[in-house]
């Protein structure tokens, strides 16, 4: 055989071992989601603007990811985008062979809610699909150069990809309703001072970059912790309006979900750095 043959074995074989650690990782992140029957339902709700809006943000997300931690080692513009279309082919693959075998899709179900239903679910397994290589590769195969070419923005956007993950996982269920009702307005303070401090102290230890240039958790506080907290609750007050939640809220009952919701968003944005 020659060399030019045992390269391109070597790459088919790399693909294949990257696509499997992609079905991996989509099933990793995606399996909670899928088996949530709120998740389900919220799929069967979404109107066409909402599903539109939904991948508008999904697909600039996973090319972000794709940039930061794309589950091939490839780089550049058209890697990143081939990432990013292989991580959605994943995604609705696993979403479909599940929600199938689950039996929440039916042959007769209508269009929409099963287009729904898989648009939904597919963005985090995606996500997963992109986080393989971090999260389940060995050693000699992570790319740990690719830590340190986060920008400011690009720590921020990451931030925004964990706070979209943790609180897609919590945003579905009736128990964040449930804890803005019955938690009093000290209570929701309290939360709030709580989310804050773990995501500091998650986020000084995770070593966000730019933090060796002050070295002080005051002004990593400020440059990172307020606005990555901003954020969360940003990315948590999209969520609810993707569900259909905001319209049947009131101003201060809305307020208080987004305050809760806030809680696991902000976890999740201060742990991005940790998962990329």
């Amino acid at each position: 055989m020659t060399g030019a043959a045992l390269i391109d074995l070597d790459c088919e074989r790399a693909w294949l071992r990257d696509l499997g650690r992609a079905f991996g990782g989509a099933l990793l992140f995606g399996l909670p989601l899928l088996m949530t029957m709120e998740m389900w339902e919220a799929g069967a709700a979404m109107g066409p603007g909402r599903q539109l809006a939904f991948l508008a943000l999904s697909v600039p997300l996973l090319w972000g990811l794709s940039y930061y931690a794309g589950f091939s080692n490839g780089g550049g513009v058209v890697s990143d985008g081939l990432d990013v279309a292989v991580a959605l082919a994943v995604g609705f693959i696993t979403a479909a062979m599940l929600l199938v075998l689950f039996g929440v899709i039916q042959w007769g179900d209508p269009a929409g809610e099963v287009a729904g239903r898989l648009m939904l679910q597919a963005a985090p397994a995606a996500m997963g699909a992109l986080l393989a290589r971090r999260q389940l590769a060995g050693g000699d195969d992570k790319d740990d150069g690719d830590e340190d070419k986060a920008s400011y923005p690009g720590e921020l956007f990451l931030m925004a990809a964990g706070a979209l993950f943790l609180a897609l996982n919590m945003a579905p269920t009736e128990e964040m309703e449930l804890i803005a009702y019955k938690a009093s307005p000290l209570q929701i303070l309290g939360l709030m001072t709580l989310s804050v401090t773990l995501m500091h102290l998650i986020v000084y230890a995770a070593g966000f970059a730019g933090q060796e240039e002050h070295g002080r958790p005051v002004a990593a506080f400020f440059h990172f912790t307020l606005p990555g907290y901003a954020i969360a609750l940003l990315v948590g007050l999209f969520v609810m309006w993707t569900f259909g939640r905001v319209a049947d809220q009131g101003l201060a009952e809305l307020v208080s979900v987004v305050l809760v919701l806030g809680f696991p968003a902000a976890i999740g944005a201060a742990a991005a750095r940790l998962l990329v």
